[in-house]
Parts: C-alpha cells; sequence; structure tokens
C-alpha cells in the first residue's frame, strides 16, 4: 500500500503550532480581562468567544470568506498593504483558525484565572513587582495546568480543522490543503486505503491529546485563591 503524501501533515502541524502561538498570547489577555472584570459587556464578550463552539464551521467559514475576501474590509486593506490576498492563502487560514479555536484557549484560561483569584498578583504588587513582574513570576507558574490544557486543545482542535479552511482556504497543495481536507479528498475518488491511513492517525492523536489533558488534570490539582 503506497503512503499518502505528507505534505498536508506538516502544513496542518505548521498551522497548528502558530494558531497555538498566536492564542496563546491573544488569549491570555482576554482570559485575564474576562476573569477579573464586573463589566456589562462581559456576557457579550462571552457570548461571541463562545461562537465557534455552537456555529457550523461553514457558517463561520462563510463570514470571514466575506470579510477576508479582496472586496472585504480585512481582506482590502492586506491587498493594498502586501499586494496579495488573505483568501486561498496560508495566511487567510491562520486568520480563520484563530477565530475558530478562540474558545479551546480563553475558557481553559478563564476558568483558571478565576480559581486562582488576583491574590497572589495583590501580594506581589505589596512587595514592589510590577504588573508584568508579577504576572509573569507569579501568576503564570500557578496558571500552568491552564496553559497546558489551552494549548494541547488549541493545538489538537486546529489539526482537525476542516469546514473553516476549506471555505477561506480551498485545497491547494502545499498552501492550504491541510490533513482534514486531503482525507475527504482521498473519500472523494475512492482511495479508501489513503483515507485510512490518515483517519487512524488523527484518531489515535486526538485520543492520546484527551489521554494527555486527564491524567494532566490529576497531576496538577487547580489553586484555590
Amino acid at each position: 500500500m503506497d503512503l499518502p503524501d505528507a505534505g498536508p501533515l506538516w502544513l496542518s502541524l505548521r498551522l497548528a503550532f502558530i494558531t497555538t502561538a498566536i492564542l496563546l498570547v491573544a488569549g491570555t489577555a482576554l482570559a485575564w480581562w474576562l476573569a477579573g472584570t464586573r463589566s456589562r459587556l462581559k456576557p457579550l464578550v462571552e457570548a461571541v468567544t463562545a461562537l465557534p463552539l455552537v456555529l457550523p464551521p461553514t457558517v463561520l467559514g462563510f463570514y470571514l470568506l466575506v470579510v477576508l475576501s479582496p472586496n472585504g474590509p480585512v481582506g482590502r486593506l492586506w491587498l493594498d498593504a502586501t499586494g496579495t490576498t488573505l483568501t486561498f492563502s496560508f495566511a487567510g487560514i491562520v486568520i480563520g483558525s484563530v477565530f475558530y479555536s478562540l474558545p479551546f484557549a480563553v475558557q481553559p484560561l478563564q476558568a483558571t484565572f478565576e480559581t486562582i483569584g488576583r491574590g497572589p498578583m495583590e501580594a506581589a504588587a505589596m512587595l514592589r513587582a510590577t504588573p508584568f513582574d508579577a504576572f509573569v513570576s507569579v501568576m503564570s507558574p500557578m496558571a500552568l495546568r491552564g496553559y497546558l490544557t489551552a494549548a494541547v486543545l488549541t493545538f489538537a482542535h486546529t489539526i482537525g480543522e476542516f469546514g473553516v479552511v476549506l471555505m477561506v482556504g480551498g485545497s491547494i497543495p502545499g498552501r492550504t490543503k491541510v490533513i482534514s481536507i486531503a482525507i475527504y479528498e482521498h473519500v472523494e475518488t475512492i482511495d479508501y486505503a489513503a483515507a485510512h491511513v490518515l483517519s487512524a492517525g488523527l484518531l489515535v492523536f486526538s485520543f492520546l491529546v484527551l489521554v494527555f489533558v486527564y491524567a494532566m488534570n490529576r497531576r496538577f490539582p487547580g489553586h484555590r485563591g
């Protein structure tokens, strides 16, 4: 049996690494604000953050396609600045993946920050630590479980992404053709052997991710503020 092309696998891994890195930074800021704010906007922001959990990926992908297309507000700015289009490009599917995987990074971090509370930050401030030093030296180590959970779930969710990538990026080998799209195309051409190899790999990967997350939750008990 011939092994399927490994190009979509490497592209999926690259997409997942970049998406996870972006969301761990951006998600930290958003989760920290959500965990501590009493603003009336909090339920609205939480709902927007959680939308990818309930929306069909094709719906989210369609509206991202509209916004990122050369005639859309973001796509037009990108075209004017770079001379290239966001749609059907790797940069476009990175943006789509960031929005689609947003809740998988923000929600674990928000829950961790709420559990720890602001006490450690206030204690560090009394010792004259700046807010940045206190967050890096005190809060971040205490939130390690939340960061690990957010990173693993975001990475795994991005690896299996299909609808959003197909709508925004299509299926261009080496640029936007990720592993889930490769599986779909193998099924369409009745190449079940190749589809089975890729699908079994994703199945094993997803199972190991869940085992890791559950084992980690037992190893690192939550902090109490």
